[in-house]
């Protein structure tokens, strides 16, 4: 008999309770993240031969408990935050939240929600994804470096600088400037030192591409030869999808990411909204891709000009887009992880199976689908220059 053993997962502290295939509660607990406590946690677990972690938040805050035990050999699945959520408010009558009920929900969760995905600490895309963090952090800092710069340049030149600013382009503003009196001084000095933490910042950021541009390739990956893909985003993208046969079909995928509309029908009117769920990280990638396509004359544009065309809002538009460009990632990591696979003992580097064409036909308009529906098989090859 399967036990299932709940986690909610803290900083310093886990609080975990265990039940059968009947719910019935068989043990509980509250055990410190430390070395002792953790060895405890596993040694209440043991008890129970056959046993299922189920932890909340395994990309989160939940992660170092996760990896910990998927170390130690233990079998983890990830219960999403949501789905915990709504097991609470229909296990209790109310969303009270205590350390304790978090626990039982997500061990309901786990026991009555199929297809949770199971944690595999690829250690080589674990490391990615705290690359790819790390991108994302120096990304943030140098946003807001460029928006404290502007601040003061206003402040000392009349109507400021230009919107998109380089560190050059700002020592050139203040090249030509004399400060005359103690408030423009001050100024001055800090723009300098603004100027001299965005050009760190630059180096920084330039030297991350560089890594994670190498390390997706050693991956085998072929994201970044989409257009609106670089080295973080296709990282991102990597460490976050993981094995990309957990999804059945690109509709699944869609789902995943959020890109896939949500059914809002309602007797006769059919209409369909957007998804604010999802990981919305990965979403995030397929809107700056989505953009980049829009700046540029791509296949991208063209599909989003069509679908104004006909009738479609601008955000209508966009989100259709979305969808469509979710089916090309699919596909092409789909045909990468193939053919690493092929590539592997009795393969051939370079080729790849027949099944690697599953993909999308490029003649059809699969982006309103609002739910998982039978994959399509077309030439995968058509399918990402139709797009890209």
């Amino acid at each position: 008999m399967t036990v299932i053993i709940g986690m909610d997962p803290h900083k310093r502290s886990a609080t975990i309770e265990a039940i059968d295939a009947q719910a019935r509660i068989l043990a509980t607990g509250r055990y410190g993240t430390d070395t002792a406590g953790y060895t405890e946690m596993l040694s209440a677990g043991k008890q129970f031969a056959d046993r299922i972690w189920a932890i909340e938040g395994c990309n989160g805050v939940g992660r170092h408990l996760a990896h910990r035990l998927v170390h130690d050999g233990e079998t983890v699945i990830d219960v999403p935050t949501k789905l915990s959520a709504q097991v609470r408010v229909f296990a209790t009558g109310n969303g009270r939240k205590t350390d304790p009920v978090d626990a039982h929900s997500v061990a309901l969760a786990a026991l009555h929600a199929p297809n949770l995905r199971r944690v595999e600490a690829d250690p080589e895309l674990v490391a990615l994804g705290m690359l790819a963090d790390r991108r994302d952090q120096l990304g943030r800092a140098r946003t807001n470096t460029v928006n404290r710069l502007h601040r003061l340049l206003l402040e000392l030149i009349p109507g400021g600088a230009k919107r998109f600013l380089t560190a050059l382009q700002a020592r050139e503003l203040i090249s030509a400037i004399t400060p005359r009196d103690p408030v423009a001084r001050v100024q001055h000095r800090l723009i300098v030192e603004l100027i001299e933490d965005l050009e760190a910042l630059d180096a920084k950021v330039k030297a991350a591409d560089k890594e994670l541009r190498q390390l997706v390739l050693d991956r085998g990956s072929t994201l970044m030869q989409l257009h609106g893909i670089g080295p973080s985003s296709a990282a991102r993208l990597l460490a976050d999808t993981g094995d990309i046969h957990r999804f059945r079909n690109r509709d699944r995928f869609a789902s995943w990411n959020g890109s896939a509309p949500l059914d809002a029908s309602s007797g006769a009117q059919q209409r369909h909204r957007l998804s604010r769920a999802g990981n919305r990280k990965i979403n995030r990638v397929l809107h700056i891709m989505a953009v980049v396509q829009l700046r540029h004359p791509t296949a991208g544009r063209v599909y989003y000009d069509t679908r104004r065309a006909g009738g479609k809002t601008s955000m209508e538009a966009m989100r259709a887009l979305k969808r469509r460009l979710s089916n090309v990632l699919y596909t092409q990591m789909l045909a990468d992880q193939q053919r690493r696979e092929w590539a592997g003992p009795g393969g051939q580097s370079g080729t790849t199976p027949d099944s690697s064409a599953t993909g999308s036909n490029p003649h059809t308009d699969p982006s309103d689908k609002p739910h998982p529906g039978p994959a399509y098989k077309a030439n995968s090859r058509t399918h990402i220059q139709g797009l890209t």
